[in-house]
């Protein structure tokens, strides 16, 4: 996956995902119909022989191109390559410009696969730069589409962001209590409102969530049952040396299967046994490199079809720099970060995000990799 932050020569991509309804067209439209000077190509993905939103969509300002080839989660692997390759060639024999691309996905759609084309196509990689997947919340219907659809809740596990829609239909507790479910299935993502799709464009443009040089934020209360507050993103990437960069694919299958947190919510939200959860994962002992690789490694075989999402900064013994991290299934990049600080509190932050995950299993595994504590 092309994660150097230096390389402005490629093309940002941003993935649109949510639930049926969730206004994902709804925000399309508006970030199309924006003064923003920018010419942006959008692939649209819907089921049956005519794409039902296109209809929708402002006309003869962008260059939309839909598949309509069945549910993107399960035929993307080529139509996605390919679409992106011809639109990028098009465009460098000037008969097509744009400057990004938005991947909408239908509503029944895992992000999943789509992310994952952005790790393992080296010529997409080439061209395209991964910004972030975006997920819209029905904030009126969200916990009864957590509750019934695993689709819903994958969704929210590989956001990098949340885009809260319709929001004024429901109360303060009630969007406070769904705003704390958010977070404890995905504590890296921000939350925020957009009303009637209306959202400021550097929110959910250029904000560089597949970024392994961005800062990994992780919500301050997520393990706070009562509370949610503010949690702001900062996404500045600083590298040293960003060239060791390298790949694991443990296995080619695809499994089909942040941020306006309330500071006022002093209930004890309801408790949901949701399938995607998160944990995260500290620790101020170094990590022995060659003990993490290999136990990584046997993680990402047993357990990578269920780890949707994850994320880490890593301390690693008599390594200067520091060690950054993430992966989509079973596929994983890693590079070297900034240099640690002179008296710098050095530690482990790693975030997992998936559906059932052995926790203490993986917790175990990861301490075990810890060099032994100081005398």
């Amino acid at each position: 996956m092309n994660t150097n932050p230096n390389r402005t020569d490629l093309i940002p991509v941003t993935i649109l995902t949510g639930f049926l309804g969730a206004g994902k067209t709804t925000l399309l439209n508006r970030v199309l119909q924006e003064q923003h000077g920018q010419k942006i190509a959008v692939i649209e993905n819907e089921f049956g022989e005519v794409g039902i939103d296109n209809e929708l969509l402002v006309q003869d300002t962008e260059q939309v191109v839909e598949m309509n080839n069945g549910c993107i989660c399960c035929t993307v692997r080529g139509d996605l390559q390919r679409i992106l390759l011809e639109l990028a060639g098009k465009r460098a024999l000037g008969q097509l410009q744009f400057e990004r691309v938005i991947i909408e996905t239908t509503g029944l759609a895992d992000p999943g696969p789509v992310a994952q084309t952005f790790f393992f196509d080296e010529d997409v990689q080439k061209l395209y730069l991964l910004d972030a997947v975006l997920t819209v919340v029905d904030a009126k219907h969200g916990q009864q589409q957590l509750d019934r659809e695993e689709t819903a809740q994958k969704q929210v596990a590989f956001a990098d962001r949340i885009l809260l829609s319709k929001t004024d239909l429901v109360s303060e507790a009630e969007r406070a209590d769904l705003s704390h479910r958010l977070v404890q299935m995905n504590p890296r993502a921000q939350i925020q409102a957009v009303h009637f799709g209306e959202a400021p464009l550097d929110t959910i443009l250029d904000i560089r969530g597949f970024n392994l040089n961005a800062r990994l934020d992780i919500n301050p209360d997520f393990l706070n049952p009562g509370e949610a507050h503010d949690h702001h993103d900062c996404h500045d990437a600083h590298c040293d040396d960003p060239a060791h960069h390298h790949h694991h694919e443990h296995g080619e299958h695809c499994d089909h299967d942040h941020c306006e947190h309330e500071h006022h919510h002093h209930h004890a939200p309801h408790r949901h046994l949701d399938a995607v959860q998160s944990f995260v994962f500290r620790s101020e002992r170094a990590f022995d490199m060659h003990k993490l690789e290999e136990t990584l490694s046997k993680l990402l075989e047993a357990y990578g079809n269920d780890l949707y999402r994850y994320k880490g900064l890593l301390y690693i013994a008599k390594e200067p720099r520091q060690v950054v991290f993430q992966g989509v299934h079973m596929m994983m990049g890693s590079n070297f970060g900034r240099r640690w600080n002179d008296g710098e509190k050095k530690s482990n932050l790693l975030v997992f995000i998936g559906r059932q995950l052995p926790r203490e299993l993986i917790e175990q595994e990861l301490e075990r990799c810890l060099m032994a504590p100081k005398r």
